[in-house]
């Protein structure tokens, strides 16, 4: 049996003779060789790459799955990158996790309180409803835990934390650090008294540096840090009140 074998060169090859005649006009122009369409990503949000924008979007269950994702094989940046955002997530939840006044039993004490971990700073409110003074010390302490959320603070009523706690020691403010009582600050002249405001019970309360924490920094923020802050917003609410006085005058 005979074979015959074709012979083909490659696609778009033509010998030198072809091309004179196409010179000439006695040939058609080659034809275009095929090339495909230059490759594009899926629009697909599921089948894209994945991108930084996209990453910052992730929560931190979602990034720790992203190493078996076969769309980023491509992305070098992704384990480095994956590594910091976690640990970026991480320190935010163990530091600022607080931000609210929380109301706790006598025996909640040890659990929340004594045995609170060493880099958190407690303040403990002893109080009692319908003592004017505790009600006033107690919203400049929620404007506090909402202003320095790496700082956790806590209220109970006073006989539940001390039997026979008397009436006239109230408000008391307690400051807890590595299961130790920091500092104690019994009635409300520490604060001003009846003009007690957030940012004098801050500043007493830097007295025991370093209490507030606004959970940028896992070390508490420094003690003049927090006098230069707090005495910042107390003259500005000075210079306010003064103004609206004027303003109240003048009408």
């Amino acid at each position: 049996m005979d074979y015959h074998f074709v012979y083909k060169d490659v696609e778009g090859t033509s010998t030198e003779w072809d091309d004179i005649q196409r010179r000439l006009g006695n040939l058609p122009p080659k034809p275009e060789i095929f090339k495909p369409p230059p490759f594009a990503p899926s629009e697909d949000p599921e089948l894209r790459l994945k991108s930084k924008d996209w990453i910052d979007e992730r929560t931190a269950e979602e990034l720790e799955g992203l190493e078996d994702d076969p769309d980023i094989d491509d992305n070098r940046f992704l384990e480095e990158y994956r590594k910091r955002r976690l640990a970026e997530m991480q320190a935010a939840a163990r530091v600022a996790r607080f931000g609210a006044v929380l109301l706790i039993t006598g025996s909640d004490f040890v659990r929340e309180v004594s045995q609170a971990p060493s880099d958190v700073w407690v303040v403990v409110l002893l109080f009692k409803d319908g003592i004017p003074g505790c009600e006033l010390l107690l919203q400049c302490l929620e404007e506090l835990a909402a202003r320095y959320p790496g700082t956790k603070f806590v209220k109970i009523i006073s006989t539940d934390c001390i039997p026979k706690y008397p009436d006239h020691n109230l408000p008391t403010i307690l400051v807890y650090n590595n299961g130790a009582v920091k500092g104690t600050y019994v009635g409300l002249h520490h604060f001003g008294s009846r003009r007690c405001t957030p940012e004098a019970v801050a500043l007493a309360l830097c007295k025991c540096d370093p209490v507030l924490n606004d959970g940028n920094n896992t070390c508490g923020l420094s003690k003049n840090a927090v006098v230069e802050g707090e005495s910042k917003r107390l003259i500005e609410k000075f210079v306010k009140q003064h103004e609206d006085e004027e303003d109240y005058s003048s009408d």
